[in-house]
């Protein structure tokens, strides 16, 4: 394993830190509020290389490695969840994948746009009844002498909202499950496409959607690899995925825990700091390791990202581990504010919300258990 960043690494994360404390953190409580999508932050962002963090630089990128775009994800999330999670989701499920499995002409079409942030990407997998069971896809894909006709709707599609163009996953042979879908490249503006708006508890101003398609035509050539090989690359781009949502998982942790640090200084009962009493020194200690500990996992998943042909279980754990300790970060923060900290509108009531979601998008708790234990199998 090699964590170590070159000088020109620690450089641009250290650009990204000022970002996230100058920029992002004072307008993530705004962005809770309204929900609003944060398109002038992301764009802030992508002149800073965050639309295409690991994408070539020949593609627009700023040609990083993994643990590098951990950190700066963690950086981001630790300003705001929802810029965290955008961001993560453009490199890691929509750019990455394009880099690894597209065409030429979708590469000139959509890779340096996507990297340098001319475009935004959204990765529509998810339906009402494929969430966990994500090889059950009931969108189809149906073959004709002028390409594909797409039927079906997706759920929950983060970036919709701002999208350009969306990697779109269908059956194209029905009843196949996971041996018979396809990605499609698709540009959100085609005829037939409609968005419909959905809130959640956290991590607001997302631009979460869910997208219907109704005979949307595209042609042939938009298929991203090769027909029925659209699973594999779901799965491809959701090892990516999961090590960017630990890191963001991590950096909201961190925030909750910087949190409860000050509290605990600044908070005085019986004469004295609160953080004078063991009570929440050992709070405190518990926190910081569980934290540090996912952190390890979630640079060790980074890592093995860019060296094995396949890091499924090193990110199933980073993510099943720093998800859940950040929860616990946050649910123990707001213990320790008590009632500072359960008040609508305090930060840790904002990030207790954000958090909760990282243990369900891009693969419930459960499911990252599901995939440790089949790996363990397999050995």
């Amino acid at each position: 394993m090699h964590f170590a960043l070159t000088p020109e690494q620690d450089a641009f994360v250290e650009r990204v830190k000022q970002f996230a404390r100058e920029r992002v953190a004072p307008r993530a409580a705004a962005i809770d509020q309204t929900a609003a999508y944060p398109r002038d932050l992301v764009d802030e962002a992508a002149a800073l290389q965050l639309s295409g963090v690991t994408i070539a630089p020949a593609d627009g990128g700023a040609g990083q490695d993994y643990v590098t775009y951990a950190r700066v994800i963690e950086a981001v999330g630790a300003g705001s969840a929802t810029l965290a999670v955008i961001l993560s989701v453009n490199n890691s499920l929509v750019a990455e994948p394009l880099a690894e499995f597209g065409s030429a002409r979708q590469k000139d079409l959509w890779l340096r746009r996507l990297a340098t942030g001319g475009a935004i990407g959204a990765f529509a997998l998810s339906e009402a009844d494929a969430g966990s069971d994500a090889a059950n896809q009931q969108t189809v894909a149906h073959l004709d002498d002028r390409g594909y006709v797409l039927n079906g709707r997706k759920v929950w599609v983060a970036n919709a909202e701002a999208a350009d163009v969306a990697i779109v996953f269908a059956a194209t042979q029905p009843g196949a499950r996971g041996r018979g879908i396809s990605a499609f490249l698709v540009p959100l503006g085609l005829a037939g496409i409609s968005r419909t708006a959905s809130d959640s508890l956290g991590v607001r101003g997302l631009g979460c959607m869910d997208i219907a398609f109704a005979n949307v035509r595209v042609e042939a050539d938009a298929i991203l690899g090769t027909p029925g090989h659209g699973f594999r690359i779901a799965k491809r781009a959701l090892e990516g995925g999961r090590v960017a949502i630990a890191a963001q998982a991590l950096g909201v942790g961190h925030a909750a825990l910087d949190e409860a640090v000050q509290y605990a200084r600044d908070r005085h009962a019986f004469g004295q700091p609160i953080g004078n009493f063991q009570a929440i020194q050992f709070q405190l200690a518990d926190l910081a390791t569980d934290l540090e500990a996912a952190r390890m996992l979630t640079w060790k998943a980074a890592d093995a990202r860019d060296r094995q042909p396949s890091a499924a279980m090193e990110a199933a754990m980073a993510k099943l581990q720093a998800s859940e300790a950040a929860h616990r970060a946050a649910d123990r923060a707001m213990q320790i504010l008590a009632s500072a900290g359960y008040r609508r509108g305090s930060n840790i009531e904002r990030l207790f919300r954000d958090v909760r979601a990282a243990e369900i998008y891009q693969g419930t708790s459960e499911v990252q258990r599901m995939i440790i234990a089949a790996a363990m199998a397999d050995r």
